[in-house]
C-alpha cells in the first residue's frame, strides 16, 4: 500500500526571504524577490483579448512594484506548443505541429510587445531547456512514489486537454441532431475514451491541500475563487491521468524511460513556471516568491492540480493565485463559432495601446465576466482620457492661461493649511470643496496603492478617475480665465491654482504609469517631471499646503507635444470595425 512521503506529514515552511505580506498583488516587503507569471498561451489559434487581459494584469502589477521600488521582480509568459489541440490543428491546417508553433507563438510575442508588457522570460515549451525541467519534475515525482500505471476511461474533452467527471457533462444534439455529451464549462464535445496511462495519486494530496489553504486563506484570490476551491476539495478527488498513449498522442515530451507515453500536456505546461528559473539548479533563488495570473477556466488546474504536483515533487505551492473572470462580446462568449472573436491588435489600432490598456483594466474585475463592445470603449476612452484629464492638462498649460510656462508659485495666504475645510471659510480664496480635492488627492497614492496590492486595479483607476473629476471641478469653479494678471492678488491666486492643479496632475501621471505608460510619460514630460522624480516610494502632493519646498515651483514646463489622447470618434471607429471584421483572416493557420 503507498504511503505519502515524510514531506506531506510536515506543515509548509515559507522559505527565507519570501514571506507573503499582507496584500496580494505584489507582496509588501522591501527588497524581496517576486516572480509574475501569466499563463502560457495555448498556440492553436492566434491571441484574443482574454489573453491580452492576462498579460496586462501581470504586467501592471509589476511596473507599479517597480515604481514602488519594492525589490527585483520578474514577468514570465509564452507559449503551450503541445497537446492533442495542437497535433489537430496542425493536420487541419496541412502543416506540421512545430511549423504551426513557430507562427503563432510569433503572433502572442508580437500581440504583447505590441501592447507594451514588459515581460522578462518568454517561454516556450518546445525549448530544450523546458524539455529538460519537465524530465527532471516527472523523475522527481517518480521518485516520490506518486506516480503508477493504470487503465483509466473517461469523457474526454480534447479542447480542454482534460477528462471530465459525469456532473461536469451536460447532454446536448451535434450539428447532424445526433444526441452527444458537452463539456458544461467550455461547451465542447466530449468523447469516451479508454487507454493505460500514468496516475498521479491526486486523492492522497486532500489533507495537503486543505491546510496549505487554511494556512494561507488569501493564497487564491479573490475570495470566491478561494471557496470554490475549498468546495472541490471536499468533493471527490480522483487521481489523475498524467500520460497519453503516444500512438494516439505524438505532439509532446515522452515520459522518461517509457516511449510508447506522452506527458499530459497540462503536467508538461504548468512545469513552465520553473524552466523560467532554471529548474532543478537555480530556481530556490526565486521559488516560492510566485504569483500566477490566471483565468477562472484554468483554476482547477493551477489551485488543485499544481500544487499538489509540487507538493509531491518536494517544492512549495505558488504565494498567490491571482484569479480573473472572462470577457464577453455583447453579452455573449467569445467563439470562433460566433464570429465574435476580438482581436488586439485590431483593438490597438483602432483605440490606441494606451487606450485598449486602459478600457481593459479600468473595466475588468476579477470577480465577475465583463463585456465588451465598441461603444462602451469610445465612450469610457473619451470621457476619462481624452475629455477629463487631456483637457485639464491642455487647459492648465495653455499659453492664454500659462503664458510664461511654468511651473507657478503656491501663495499660502490664498489656499493657507487648515485642520478642518468648515474653518476655511473667510481665510483665504480657496473653499471647502478645495480643501476636500486637497485631502483626496493626498491620500489617493496609499488608496491606489492598496488596490494594487489587493489585485484590485479596476477600483484603484476609479479613485484617480473620481479625482480627476474634482479637480477639473476645481479648475472650473474658480474660472482661472477671468482673473485679471494686472492685480498682484489676482495673479498670485491664479498662479495657485495652476500650482495645485499641476500637482494634481502630477500625482495622476505617476499612479497612472503602470497602466497607461506611453501617455504617463507624455504627460509627466509636460510637467517637467523628470526620470528620476517619477518613483511612487516617495510620492509627495502639494508640499509648500504644509508649508514645505516644492522641487517644481518655478520650474519651466516641457515642450508642448501636442493633445494629450485624442478622441475617438464613435460612428468611424464601429464602421472601421464592422468592416475589418469582414476581411479574412490574412493570416492562416
Amino acid at each position: 500500500m503507498w504511503r505519502p512521503p515524510r514531506c506531506l506529514l510536515r506543515p509548509l515552511r515559507r522559505s527565507a526571504g519570501t514571506g507573503t505580506g499582507t496584500g496580494t498583488g505584489t507582496g509588501t516587503g522591501t527588497g524581496r524577490r517576486l516572480l509574475l507569471s501569466t499563463p502560457i498561451f495555448y498556440a492553436n489559434g492566434p491571441p484574443h483579448i482574454g489573453h491580452l487581459y492576462s498579460a496586462l494584469l501581470a504586467d501592471a502589477l509589476l511596473r507599479h512594484r517597480r515604481l514602488r521600488a519594492a525589490g527585483p521582480a520578474r514577468l514570465c509568459t509564452g507559449t503551450d506548443e503541445h497537446g492533442l489541440k495542437i497535433q489537430q490543428a496542425a493536420a487541419a491546417a496541412g502543416t506540421s505541429p512545430a511549423e504551426l508553433c513557430e507562427r503563432v507563438s510569433a503572433l502572442f510575442r508580437q500581440a504583447l510587445i505590441r501592447a507594451g508588457v514588459a515581460y522578462t522570460d518568454f517561454i516556450r515549451t518546445s525549448e530544450p531547456r523546458h524539455q529538460r525541467a519537465v524530465r527532471h519534475f516527472w523523475g522527481a515525482l517518480g521518485d516520490a512514489g506518486v506516480l503508477y500505471k493504470g487503465s483509466y476511461e473517461g469523457w474526454y474533452c480534447t479542447p480542454e486537454e482534460s477528462f471530465l467527471p459525469e456532473s461536469q457533462l451536460a447532454e446536448r444534439t451535434d450539428g447532424q441532431g445526433r444526441p452527444c455529451k458537452v463539456s458544461l464549462e467550455s461547451g465542447h464535445e466530449v468523447h469516451w475514451t479508454k487507454e493505460e496511462n500514468y496516475m498521479f495519486r491526486l486523492s492522497a494530496f486532500r489533507d495537503p491541500l486543505q491546510n496549505w489553504l487554511r494556512d494561507n486563506p488569501r493564497a487564491i484570490f479573490p475570495d470566491p475563487f478561494y471557496q470554490c476551491v475549498l468546495r472541490w476539495l471536499d468533493e471527490d478527488l480522483p487521481d489523475l491521468s498524467v500520460s497519453r498513449e503516444r500512438s494516439r498522442l505524438q505532439w509532446g515530451i515522452p515520459v522518461p524511460g517509457d516511449p510508447t507515453q506522452t506527458i499530459y500536456v497540462w503536467v508538461d505546461a504548468l512545469v513552465n513556471y520553473l524552466s523560467v528559473l532554471g529548474y532543478p539548479e537555480s530556481h530556490g533563488a526565486w521559488w516560492p516568491a510566485v504569483h500566477h495570473i490566471v483565468g477562472k477556466d484554468i483554476l482547477k488546474f493551477h489551485a488543485l492540480y499544481w500544487p499538489a504536483l509540487l507538493l509531491a515533487a518536494g517544492l512549495e505551492p505558488p504565494e498567490r493565485i491571482l484569479v480573473h473572470s472572462h470577457w464577453t462580446v455583447r453579452g455573449q462568449k467569445m467563439s470562433k463559432s460566433l464570429g465574435n472573436v476580438v482581436e488586439p491588435s485590431m483593438c490597438m489600432g483602432q483605440y490606441g495601446v494606451d487606450g485598449f490598456r486602459y478600457f481593459l483594466l479600468r473595466q475588468g474585475v476579477p470577480e465577475r465576466d465583463c463585456d465588451y463592445y465598441d461603444e462602451k470603449v469610445v465612450k469610457l476612452v473619451n470621457s476619462e482620457l481624452a475629455d477629463a484629464l487631456g483637457g485639464l492638462l491642455n487647459r492648465s498649460t495653455a499659453p492664454s492661461i500659462n503664458p510664461s510656462n511654468t511651473y507657478p508659485r503656491f501663495s499660502e495666504p490664498c489656499f493657507p493649511k487648515v485642520l478642518d475645510c468648515r474653518e476655511a471659510k473667510g481665510t483665504g480664496r480657496a473653499c471647502a470643496e478645495d480643501y476636500e480635492l486637497v485631502a483626496a488627492v493626498a491620500s489617493l497614492p496609499a488608496q491606489v496603492d492598496s488596490y494594487f496590492q489587493d489585485f484590485q486595479i479596476y477600483k484603484a483607476l476609479e479613485c484617480i478617475a473620481q479625482c480627476v473629476r474634482q479637480t477639473n471641478g476645481f479648475f472650473q469653479r474658480h474660472r482661472p480665465w477671468k482673473l485679471d494678471r494686472r492685480d498682484a492678488g489676482e495673479q498670485l491666486w491664479l498662479d495657485t491654482i495652476l500650482h495645485v492643479t499641476l500637482e494634481c496632475l502630477r500625482v495622476y501621471g505617476m499612479l497612472l504609469q503602470p497602466v497607461v505608460p506611453h501617455m504617463a510619460d507624455k504627460l509627466l514630460s509636460r510637467l517637467a517631471v523628470g526620470p528620476g522624480e517619477r518613483g511612487l516610494a516617495g510620492l509627495t502632493f502639494l508640499a509648500r499646503y504644509d508649508g514645505k519646498p516644492c522641487p517644481f515651483e518655478g520650474r519651466q514646463l516641457g515642450p508642448d507635444t501636442g493633445i494629450l489622447f485624442h478622441r475617438l470618434g464613435k460612428s468611424e471607429t464601429v464602421k472601421k470595425r464592422k468592416q475589418e471584421a469582414q476581411v479574412p483572416d490574412k493570416q492562416p493557420l
